[in-house]
């Protein structure tokens, strides 16, 4: 009894150098981190600049196809700050490649490029593209009957760049208004849980802790498997009716009369 008790301290001994070794470890990196962080300048770099429209005008055209077929659009944040690490990490990779060095990769510019990146696709879904933008045309008007009740000819307006612009620009900073006083009430006042940016935030952390590359890697070869092997099944059980692309979301009723 005694023995298999000095055995178990034994163990115990071995483990818990081990647990605060590791522990040290990830205090000294969060240490680091903080010391090593510039000013925000230096976060806006051009390669952020390109990464970020180049996610967002793909994202867009996403968002844009959701919106015009089922009117639903998921929260694309947690992605777009996946698609950015590794965007910037291939592009760093590839530098280092042909010789040239590049600036670090930082939570903060990763940050960056994920909120350019939904900015993007937000301006998209609440600017009305995909709802009542482009339906307030003569053509709109035509099909909707000109008989129909509220339907009226003088409200009609033909898409153009100014006005379209001026109005998107206006929507955009409307929003901005109206977030700062919200942040402060439900956030900070309140101390509610942004659970969105939450989860984007702990991703980012752990995308840039020791073992980011192979955290982004695994999430990457997994929704790549599970797309794959749902897109197998859609087409041998099947093809076009089967999935959801019939997905009855509206109801029953509006499905089959579709």
């Amino acid at each position: 009894m005694a023995h298999s008790n000095s055995e178990e301290m034994r163990d115990i001994a071995r483990v818990n150098p081990v647990i605060e070794e590791m522990e040290l470890e990830q205090i000294q990196e969060q240490e680091e981190d903080t010391k090593r962080v510039p000013p925000w300048t230096k976060h806006m770099t051009i390669r952020g600049l390109i990464v970020s429209l180049a996610i967002g005008i793909m994202y867009s055209v996403i968002v844009m196809k959701l919106n015009l077929t089922t009117g639903l659009v998921p929260n694309l944040n947690v992605s777009a700050a996946l698609l950015a690490f590794v965007f910037v990490r291939t592009w760093i990779k590839l530098l280092h490649k042909a010789g040239i060095v590049s600036t670090p990769f930082t939570r903060q510019e990763n940050t960056i490029i994920q909120t350019c990146a939904t900015a993007c696709y937000s301006i998209a879904v609440g600017g009305g593209f995909g709802s009542y933008l482009l339906g307030l045309n003569r053509k709109t008007y035509l099909q909707a009957g000109v008989d129909t009740p509220g339907n009226n000819p003088n409200s009609t307006k033909e898409p153009e760049i100014g006005w379209m612009t001026g109005f998107l620009f206006v929507s955009c900073f409307v929003g901005l208004l109206a977030l700062v006083p919200l942040r402060k009430i439900m956030v900070i006042d309140y101390k509610l849980t942004y659970p969105s940016g939450t989860a984007t935030a702990v991703l980012i952390n752990g995308f840039h802790s020791s073992k980011g590359n192979k955290m982004a890697k695994y999430i990457l070869q997994s929704s790549y498997h599970l797309q794959f092997m749902f897109s197998q099944d859609q087409n041998r059980i099947g093809g076009d009716l089967c999935g959801f692309v019939q997905f009855p979301t509206f109801g029953l009723k509006a499905w089959k009369n579709s």
